[in-house]
């Protein structure tokens, strides 16, 4: 058993007999201790450490052991929340809103070809709401002031961006292209690399890089823990032979990235603390207004159960970095 704070919520993630994942609300509805405190037991259920209540995997109650026989009570009455869930390709993906509406949001964030398990991983907290992670990850024109490294770019030396964006069902993406001056490390793949970047509600990035019959993915998936606190897992998922052999120099690359973004996440709070307003520049920090534009959007259409529109359209941003 594992638990986990999501979105506010306590989650406990257990697995079956048949190896598949299940999330129970990670709370004993009898007295409110954690479930996770508990014993999961050989018959697949929760065993409460309170009272010893027993909870099966579709959250329903199945043993009160203070009851005695002659006692009508019906266990039916009580319920674990559950939430629907899904393991895929090294990453385990929960719908936490109204289960009743998860069927109606179909699975597209991975592509079929994607391997079952990632080749890298990296995990990494940062101090700031979902929507400042979001916001920071996506972020084109940070690169050169806060990823310094003489291996990778230099503040002072810019260059002029011209890319074409085209809307998708639950996001946009960077139509594919051809690396900048400082992807030279793309080249790995072979000549003429190709780059796709993709950001998918409510939290997802992906990027395929390509070149010949080479695929490498970048998979950095954001997850609220509380309104102060995200959770950033990034995946990194190939098939060919020869690049695990850099797989040491990769990770160091990848983590050295994501603290760069961190340090700057955890500056940011300083200035947030005072809930200053905030400005958005067109090209450079369109993508913002692009995920609050269809983060809204999306709302509003659960809540008038009517299907999600995107609004956005085809074009080509410009910026300098």
């Amino acid at each position: 058993m594992t638990s986990k704070m999501i979105a506010g919520e306590p989650i406990l993630f257990l697995r079956t007999k048949t190896n598949q994942v299940v999330a129970l609300r990670d709370i004993c509805p009898h007295r409110g201790i954690p479930l996770s405190c508990g014993l999961l037991l050989d018959t697949g259920e929760v065993e409460c450490c309170y009272h010893g209540w027993r909870f099966n995997q579709e959250g329903h109650c199945t043993r009160i052991p203070s009851l005695t026989k002659d006692q009508d009570f019906d266990l039916s009455r009580i319920r674990v929340r559950t939430y629907p869930c899904l393991e895929k390709s090294g990453g385990i993906w929960i719908f936490m809103g109204d289960e009743k509406n998860a069927a109606l949001v179909p699975f597209s964030y991975l592509p079929e070809a994607i391997p079952s398990k990632p080749s890298l991983k990296l995990r990494m907290i940062f101090p700031c709401s979902v929507d400042h992670a979001v916001v920071g990850l996506m972020d084109p024109a940070h690169g050169p002031f806060i990823h310094q490294s003489w291996f990778w770019r230099n503040k002072n030396v810019l260059h002029e961006k011209q890319k074409t964006f085209e809307p998708t069902p639950l996001g946009f993406k960077m139509v594919r292209h051809a690396p900048s001056k400082n992807g030279r490390a793309y080249k790995i793949l072979g000549p003429s690399p190709q780059t796709e970047i993709s950001f998918m509600l409510p939290g997802v990035r992906l990027e395929t890089i390509s070149a010949l019959k080479k695929t490498i993915w970048g998979l950095t998936t954001i997850t609220p823990i509380t309104e102060t606190t995200s959770e950033i897992h990034h995946l990194m998922y190939w098939k060919f032979r020869g690049l695990s052999i850099f797989k040491p120099l990769i990770y160091l690359l990848a983590k050295t990235f994501l603290k760069q973004d961190q340090r700057a996440i955890t500056l940011q709070q300083k200035g947030l603390a005072f809930n200053p307003s905030l400005l958005l520049i067109n090209d450079a920090d369109t993508q913002a207004k692009w995920y609050y534009k269809i983060k809204k959007g999306y709302k509003d259409a659960r809540d008038q159960k009517i299907p999600f529109v995107n609004p956005l359209k085809s074009c080509i941003l410009k910026w300098m970095s």
